[in-house]
């Protein structure tokens, strides 16, 4: 047996619009584990969620892998999972059905306000970028720039509606979600269920790396953690 065969494949998603590189920090142990990070492609016109899921999974070569997707990545990979045999299926600063989208989303849904939201991103910011008052600001323009990797507006006009529009009734029961107790995008008290990282944003997977090194490992190997305060939280 080859050591490859071996050996638990990780294959990590990436955020709307966003590079694999936003996981350059993620580091698990080698002798137990290969990433693959996936990167976006860009959708056919009126490509149906479940359709591209399916020709996401061209990429995933090997069995009962690890799944893990970060914000709209991880409502990408609950779509993959329904296709293929894992071993564990994991969100990030996510969420696990329709009823977890926060007011404004349910609301762009069903209003079709989502349409009028300009999807010129390298234009917005590179502005961002410019006009960034203050060290946050300035920081956070920076990720912006460095993290984000698609900026065409086909892939943003059909990655904002289907994130928005997304139907899911019934959470996935198996799915690890861990959630930041100060996620903007997501707020944690629209979701259920979560193991909760104490002071994590939406873009934690980045600036609180060193959480998701240490835990990881055990909720992929038991899907629980030990200690007493990352219990899931329960609302």
């Amino acid at each position: 047996m080859k050591q490859e065969d071996s050996l638990t494949h990780v294959y990590l998603m990436p955020g709307m619009a966003a590079a694999p590189s936003i996981f350059e920090n993620i580091f698990l142990p080698e002798d137990k584990y290969i990433i693959h990070p996936l990167e976006w492609e860009i959708p056919e016109p009126d490509e149906t969620l479940e359709s591209y899921a399916k020709r996401m999974l061209k990429y995933m070569k090997h069995q009962k892998s690890v799944l893990i997707g970060v914000s709209f990545g991880g409502v990408i990979v609950q779509e993959m999972a329904r296709f293929v045999d894992l071993k564990r299926l994991i969100i990030i600063s996510s969420v696990k059905c329709t009823e977890e989208l926060p007011p404004r989303m349910k609301f762009a849904s069903k209003t079709g306000l989502f349409r009028l939201i300009p999807t010129g991103l390298v234009d917005y910011v590179d502005l961002f970028e410019k006009v960034a008052v203050g060290e946050f600001l300035k920081k956070r323009a920076k990720l912006y720039k460095q993290y984000i990797s698609i900026t065409d507006k086909q892939y943003l006009n059909w990655a904002i509606k289907n994130m928005v529009n997304w139907k899911c009734e019934k959470p996935d029961e198996e799915v690890i979600h861990i959630h930041g107790d100060r996620d903007e995008v997501f707020p944690l008290k629209n979701i259920n269920g979560a193991f909760v990282v104490p002071g994590g944003t939406h873009i934690m997977i980045i600036n609180r790396f060193r959480w998701f090194n240490e835990h990881l490992p055990e909720l992929i190997e038991t899907g629980k953690m030990k200690k007493k305060e990352q219990k899931k939280q329960v609302n």
